[in-house]
């Protein structure tokens, strides 16, 4: 039983991604589809009100200057709104203006995509800042990301120096996928009891006689564009595990199958794009390998359960269930974790910090990797770097200048692909050395020894993949945390996708090269396997010593 339980849901999403491509296939080409006739008007409209001229095109760096400005106007104006939401309407709880470190990681968490999250949503921001802060960003960040995709992925299939159109794209993204996909999930989630409501907190009076407030608000909307937009965060500050935001096994399924959805569907679209569907499944099918290596780790070391039960003369049989629900079980619990690390969305369903060490090493071990299908667009961009990487390691062995996708290869491309994997580490490392050296970064562990550097690694992790998950049991709502991880977060997302989308521009502007009987074949059993193991060997060179250090020296702590 359990295993259906992690096997069905990864049956319907391969069945889900289909249909869902080819739509994203339509929608980033301007093909004509079915969704025309409803939402050209809606889109004409969005383009003449803001003077958009639907048929000019960008070069990589018009794009990436695009994607900069316009995230920066919005940094400015959700700042603002969340230092003065006490005077706010829709604020009938009376919540009071965000403290000033907090709303800088705020803004910069979910404008980033990550929405790490320092603060608890039920009392730390109005039904307003719900709204028009972390739902507008929920939607803006992911169809960001999803754009920068497509432009990376014009630019390497392309015959021309252009890569699209941001604001003809981010429009398209969201009134096409994210809004009409948002709608039918909210639907969904409310049939499942999931609350939407703007009336303020109900007060109760418990059996003991004493009063309890009942937290409430437009909970459904925020879980729906949280998880198709591979965002995270949570209306609770207590995530997916809070019975409001997913109240039943049924509605868990539908949170995981958001999450996979739209990252899933834009690498097949990329097949299509393409007119090469087989080299499609095959990053796929990278992507794939990666994350069910991890997905048993994790269930199984779960499964067995605290040897520390054992010796206290226990039963052990239901294995570890600290930090988990009973409605998700361990089944419900693991393809969780494992799901929205592995898609970089960060909600939760079961704290982390509550998982045995090898459990807790695999939604790690995603995070660092950030290629394991990864977040909307972003994944992708990811997995074609290090494919590029593969070509040329590849083309060094046999002697001959490597191509990929008909395009050589050449000093300029792989400098900057290295340049992009290297910032990842870094940016987790150099944070994780100056916590441990910082008494600030020092003060907000609450676990000594290997469990406590394991919680500062996962923070700065979190933060550089854009995934907005914790460890938790950390005192992170303070000056030192919010500061480093906003910092982290904003390098860890607008670095990489400048470094690729300059990639992109460089061999967009190449001619492609005939396909010959000696070409490298990138589309096969073979490349996905040499793929796999060159993303699994960097990982390992350059993470394996924090993993040692933390997880795998408190599984033997445990197990000795």
């Amino acid at each position: 039983m359990d295993i259906l339980q992690i096997i069905i849901p990864l049956i319907i999403f391969i069945l889900l991604i289909i249909p869902v491509g080819k739509y994203l296939y339509y929608v980033s080409t301007g093909e004509k589809n079915w969704g025309d006739k409803l939402f050209n008007p809606i889109d004409d409209f969005i383009f003449k009100v803001c003077k958009i001229d639907k048929k000019e095109e960008m070069n990589w760096k018009q794009y990436v200057l695009s994607i900069v400005v316009v995230n920066g106007v919005m940094l400015i104006i959700t700042y603002i709104i969340l230092r003065i939401q006490f005077i706010h309407v829709l604020n009938p709880n009376k919540i009071a203006n965000m403290e000033q470190s907090l709303t800088f990681n705020t803004v910069i968490s979910f404008m980033t995509n990550t929405n790490l999250q320092d603060y608890s949503g039920e009392s730390g921001l109005s039904y307003l800042s719900q709204m028009i802060v972390i739902i507008f960003f929920m939607f803006t960040s992911g169809a960001t990301g999803i754009s920068a995709a497509l432009a990376f992925m014009r630019g390497l299939i392309g015959k021309k120096k252009t890569m699209g159109n941001f604001f003809v794209d981010i429009v398209r993204i969201t009134t096409r996928v994210l809004l009409p996909l948002a709608v039918i999930v909210t639907l969904l989630l409310v049939s499942q009891g999931v609350p939407q409501t703007l009336s303020a907190n109900h007060t109760v009076t418990t059996i003991e006689g004493k009063f309890q407030d009942i937290a409430v608000g437009p909970v459904a909307s925020l879980e729906s564009i949280k998880h198709l937009g591979t965002n995270g965060g949570g209306f609770f500050g207590a995530n997916s595990s809070h019975p409001f935001e997913n109240p039943t096994p049924i509605s868990n399924l539908i949170e995981m199958l958001s999450m996979m959805l739209l990252p899933g569907a834009i690498v097949y679209a990329f097949g299509l794009m393409l007119k090469n569907r087989k080299q499609a499944w095959s990053i796929f099918s990278a992507m794939g390998i990666l994350f069910l290596i991890g997905l048993p780790i994790c269930y199984f070391a779960e499964k067995a359960g605290n040897p520390m039960f054992v010796h206290l003369g226990l039963n052990n049989i239901i294995g570890n269930m600290e930090g988990k629900e009973l409605r998700f079980g361990i089944p419900g619990s693991t393809l969780f974790t494992a799901v929205t690390t592995a898609f970089t969305t960060g909600s939760v369903n079961n704290m982390h910090d509550c998982l045995m060490p090898l459990g807790g090493a695999v939604p790690l071990v995603n995070m660092m990797l950030n290629v394991v299908f990864g977040g909307e667009g972003v994944g992708l961009m990811n997995m074609i770097m290090y494919a590029i990487l593969t070509v040329f390691l590849c083309g060094l062995m046999v002697g001959r200048t490597p191509e990929f996708l008909t395009k050589k290869l050449e000093g300029k491309e792989i400098k900057l692909v290295a340049l992009a994997i290297i910032i990842h580490p870094l940016l987790i490392l150099m944070f994780s050395a100056i916590a441990l050296i910082s008494s600030q970064g020092l003060a907000g562990i609450s676990n000594p020894g290997f469990h406590g550097l394991t919680q500062i690694v996962y923070q700065f992790t979190s933060s550089a993949a854009n995934n907005g998950s914790g460890f938790e049991g950390m005192a992170d709502n303070t000056m030192f945390w919010n500061t480093t991880t906003g910092i982290v977060m904003f390098l860890g997302r607008y670095l990489s996708i400048i470094i690729l989308l300059a990639v992109a521009g460089s061999l967009a502007s190449k001619k492609a090269v005939p396909v010959t009987y000696g070409t490298f074949r990138t589309d096969n059993a073979m490349f996905t396997i040499t793929l796999v193991s060159i993303v699994l060997i960097i990982g390992a060179l350059t993470f394996f010593p924090a993993i040692a250090l933390g997880p795998i020296a408190e599984h033997l702590t445990l197990f000795k």
